[in-house]
C-alpha cells in the first residue's frame, strides 16, 4: 500500500518503534504467539526423540461402541495419549500411566495391537516381562512394522470384588481373550459390555450364564451368538456354534463376539432383526443431503438411506419425502466434488444400480443429490429432446423463450412447425428459420431437415425469427451479409467486443454505405441524434475497415476463401447502452436487447 506523509511529520512517523509504543494487549497477544510458535519448532526439531503412546482402555470401549463406532474396539485418535522421550526405561512409562489412571503398576498388563489381513484392529498378545525391561524406543520398533512414531497399547485392568484393580491373572497359553458386544433388535442398539478370558478347549455353553449377568439378563435366558470378522469391502458377522470349542471356531485373542435375545416375533416388527442385519445397516447406511436443483446451493433436507439402494428405491423414498405420487417423475443429479455444483448431466431413469454410485466423483465420494420433480415420468421424457428457443418477433419489441419438448428422432422443421403453433407471427403465411448464435455472432441457419438430437442449446442460444420478403426475393447478384454491432474495449487494447443483437441484411449490387444506412436505421428504429454518431466498419477476422458513406458494400462481400462467414460482416460501432434501459420506452428499440420473456 503507498501511503503519503506530510514532510513536516517525517519524523514523528518514519521512526523507530520501541516496545512501550505498542499497546499492552498486543504485546502481550505476540508474547504468547512467539512462545507457541518456539514451543512447535523445539517439539518438531525434537520429535525424532520421542513417542508418542496412545493407551486404549475399557473405559474407551464403552465410551465409542455405539455411539462414534460399531465395527472394531477402538478410534485410537480419541484415546489418551502420552509424549514420551524414547530412551525412558518402559517401567518409568507405567508409572506414569498409575499417575494418570490411578491404576497401580502392578495392576496393569499391555497388550500390543495388530493389524490383520482383513484389515481389521485388535489386541494381539501382552507384552512379555523381557519386552517391559526395555525402552520406550525399542518397544516401539517391537511393535510397529510402519516405523512411525507411535505406540498403540491396549491397559488390561482386572477388578477385585470391590472393583479396585487387582494383579493381573496369570495367564496361559490355552487362555484367549475375547471382546464381548451385546446387540438390542428392538432399541437397534449395540453396545460394549466387556471383556473375558475363556479356554480355548471351553465351549461358548459354558460361559452364557456369564454373558447373560454382563448384559443384565435373567441367567436361563436364550442368547444366540455371533463373531464379528470383518467390514471392509463388506461386513462379515457368523453365527457362533454354542457347542463347539472356541479354538474349533477359530477364535483367538482379540476377537469380538456379538450376542442378543432371539430376534422378536412378528408381533413385535423390527427392522433388523439380528447382529449380521444391524452391522450391515451401520456398514451401507448414508445421510444424503438432498437440493433443488433450481437452489443448488441451499441443502432442503436429508435423508437416511443405505449405499445399497437401487435407483428405484432412492427416487421412491425421495418421491414420499416430497409427498409426489409418481416417483418415475423424479430426475436426480450428481455433485461434481472439484467444483462444487451439480454435474452437467443429469442421472438417466435406472442409469446406475446403487446409490454408491450416485455418490462417487471419481475417487471421491460426496453426500449430496440435486433433485427436480418433471411434469412427464422421466423414461418418457429420455425419448424426448428438450430444446430451449428464443423467438424474437418480427414487430413486436421482444424476445420469448420457449421449452421445445419433441421425439429425438424430429428434424429443426418439426420444431419450427412446433413453434409456430406457439408464437404470434406477424402474418399467417410467414416462414420460420433457426439459427445458432453465440457471443452475439451468428454462427449457423439450420437445414430444416437436420435432426434436433445433436443439436447443444446449453452453450449457444438457439434463435427463431420470421425470414423476411426482402430475403425470399434474393437476386442472383445481391448478397446476404451478417451485420453486428460492436465496441472497442479500452481496456482490452483496442479489441473489438461484439454485443447485442446480431441480424442478415441482403445488400444490393452497387449499393452504397449511404444506401445501406437508411435501411439499417429503419430496420433497428434509431433515432436520428443516436445514428448520427454510429460508424461503420467492414471486418474480417476481427479487423475494422471502416467505410464511407460513398462505399460499395457489395464490393467488399466478394471474397469467399475465408473462415466461416461469421468472420466478415458489417459491423455496426457504437457505445453499448443496453444497461440504461430504464429511459427507453418500447418504441426506441435502439438499445438492440430485446426484453426477454420465458414461456416453459
Amino acid at each position: 500500500m503507498l501511503v503519503y506523509i506530510r514532510e513536516s511529520d517525517k519524523e514523528k512517523i518514519i521512526c523507530n518503534v520501541d516496545e512501550k509504543d505498542i499497546a499492552e494487549h498486543l504485546r502481550i497477544r505476540l508474547k504468547k504467539e512467539q512462545e507457541e510458535k518456539e514451543q512447535k519448532r523445539k517439539e518438531k526439531s525434537e520429535a525424532h526423540l520421542y513417542t508418542i503412546i496412545k493407551v486404549a482402555r475399557s473405559e474407551d470401549l464403552l465410551e465409542q461402541i455405539g455411539k462414534d463406532i460399531y465395527f472394531d474396539l477402538v478410534d485410537h485418535d480419541k484415546v489418551r495419549s502420552f509424549r514420551i522421550q524414547k530412551q525412558m526405561p518402559f517401567t518409568l512409562f507405567k508409572e506414569e500411566v498409575a499417575k494418570e489412571f490411578g491404576v497401580p503398576v502392578q495392576c496393569q498388563r499391555f497388550w500390543l495391537w495388530a493389524k490383520r489381513q482383513n484389515h481389521t484392529y485388535r489386541p494381539n498378545r501382552p507384552l512379555t516381562p523381557q519386552e517391559e525391561s526395555q525402552s520406550v524406543g525399542q518397544l516401539r520398533e517391537v511393535s510397529n512394522k510402519a516405523n512411525n512414531a507411535e505406540l498403540k497399547l491396549f491397559l488390561e485392568v482386572e477388578l477385585g470384588p470391590d472393583l479396585r484393580p487387582i494383579a493381573p491373572l496369570d495367564r496361559t497359553k490355552e487362555d484367549i481373550l475375547l471382546f464381548f458386544k451385546l446387540y438390542d433388535p428392538l432399541k437397534e442398539e449395540l453396545r460394549y459390555i466387556g471383556r473375558l478370558f475363556v479356554k480355548g478347549s471351553g465351549k461358548p455353553m459354558e460361559i452364557l450364564t456369564k454373558l447373560n449377568e454382563m448384559a443384565g439378563y435373567a441367567p436361563e435366558q436364550e442368547i444366540e451368538l455371533y463373531e464379528e470378522i470383518k467390514f471392509e469391502p463388506h461386513v462379515m458377522c457368523e453365527p457362533i456354534d454354542k457347542k463347539i470349542a472356541f479354538r474349533s471356531s477359530q477364535l483367538e485373542d482379540g476377537d469380538i463376539v456379538c450376542f442378543q435375545k432371539p430376534p422378536p416375533g412378528s408381533g413385535q416388527p423390527c427392522r433388523y432383526p439380528d447382529v449380521p442385519s444391524f452391522l450391515d445397516y451401520v456398514h451401507n447406511r448414508q445421510v444424503v443431503r438432498f437440493r433443488s436443483l433450481e437452489k443448488p446451493k441451499e441443502d432442503e433436507f436429508s435423508l437416511e438411506l443405505s449405499k445399497l439402494h437401487t435407483y428405484d428405491d432412492v427416487v421412491e423414498r425421495v418421491a414420499n419425502h416430497l409427498g409426489l405420487d409418481d416417483p418415475s417423475k423424479m430426475r436426480l443429479t450428481s455433485h461434481n466434488c472439484y467444483s462444487q455444483q451439480p454435474k452437467p448431466q443429469p442421472i438417466k431413469y435406472r442409469g446406475v444400480d446403487h446409490l454408491s454410485d450416485m455418490l462417487v466423483h471419481y475417487n471421491q465420494t460426496s453426500d449430496i443429490l440435486y433433485y427436480e420433480v418433471l411434469d412427464i415420468p422421466l423414461p418418457e421424457l429420455q425419448g424426448l429432446k428438450t430444446l430451449k428457443v428464443a423467438f424474437h418477433h418480427a414487430t413486436k419489441d421482444e424476445v420469448v423463450i420457449h421449452t421445445i419438448r419433441l421425439p429425438k428422432q424430429s428434424t429443426v422443421g418439426d420444431v419450427i412447425n412446433d413453434l409456430k403453433t406457439k408464437v404470434e407471427l406477424s402474418h399467417p403465411n410467414a416462414e420460420l428459420r433457426l439459427l445458432e448464435v453465440f457471443y452475439h455472432k451468428i454462427y449457423k441457419i439450420f437445414p430444416p431437415g437436420e435432426k434436433i438430437e445433436n443439436i447443444n442449446d446449453q452453450y449457444w442460444t438457439l434463435r427463431a425469427e420470421e425470414i423476411p420478403e426482402e430475403e425470399k426475393q434474393i437476386g442472383p447478384h445481391d448478397r446476404l451479409i451478417h451485420v453486428y454491432h460492436f465496441m472497442k474495449d479500452t481496456a482490452q487494447n483496442q479489441q473489438v467486443q461484439n454485443f447485442g443483437e446480431p441480424f442478415f441484411l441482403v445488400i444490393r449490387e452497387g449499393e452504397t454505405l449511404a444506401e445501406v444506412k437508411v435501411r439499417i436505421q429503419q430496420k433497428l428504429q434509431v433515432p436520428d441524434d443516436e445514428f448520427s454518431k454510429w460508424k461503420f466498419a467492414f471486418l474480417s477476422l476481427g479487423r475494422p475497415e471502416y467505410l464511407q458513406d460513398s462505399d460499395v458494400v457489395s464490393g467488399r462481400f466478394q471474397r469467399r476463401d475465408v473462415y466461416g462467414a461469421w468472420e466478415q460482416y458489417l459491423g455496426l460501432e457504437h457505445a453499448d447502452s443496453a444497461p440504461k434501459r430504464s429511459y427507453t420506452a418500447n418504441q426506441n428499440r435502439h438499445t438492440f436487447e430485446k426484453p426477454v420473456k420465458i414461456y416453459n
